[in-house]
């Protein structure tokens, strides 16, 4: 069996490259969650990036630990797993459990380095030392007479 999409219809390989880019965003995603838990970084890229692990939480939730969309892409031609055409199958079947843990591990990192302050002079906060005030600014710089 190819595993290309030139031996799909149409409607199957339009599904298996949007499939793919959506799988894209969701590693990126993930990637970005645990990137952010290290640097204990806040933004907005950071609310979309755990906004969509919760949508494909969800997704996974509906297909019982399956993608929800693989009937309709066997039904469309394409029986293929997205994850067994870059794994073998028994390492493509382990890589829903293995990301999930990697998924909730991040967002559990995320939300104990959030509550937990950064210390001093970390991530561009303020730093008390030479040349500086105690608020961390920069002390204004005097001539000696």
């Amino acid at each position: 069996m190819s595993n290309g999409i030139a031996g799909l219809g149409r409607r199957a390989g339009l599904f298996r490259v949007a499939h793919a880019l959506f799988a894209f965003v969701q590693l990126g995603s993930l990637g970005y969650v645990w990137a952010c838990a290290v640097r204990r970084r806040r933004d907005r890229l950071l609310a979309l990036s755990v906004g969509m692990l919760l949508v494909e939480g969800a997704a996974l939730v509906v297909g019982r630990g399956n993608c929800p969309f693989g009937p309709l892409q066997r039904r469309w031609g394409d029986p293929v797993p997205l994850f067994e055409l870059v794994l073998p199958p028994r390492a493509a079947k382990a890589a829903i459990p293995v990301l999930t843990v990697v998924a909730v591990g991040g967002l559990l990192a995320l939300a104990v380095r959030w509550r937990r302050p950064a210390p001093a002079g970390r991530d561009g906060g303020p730093k008390a030392g030479p040349g500086t005030d105690a608020g961390g600014d920069t002390a204004p710089y005097t001539v000696p007479a």
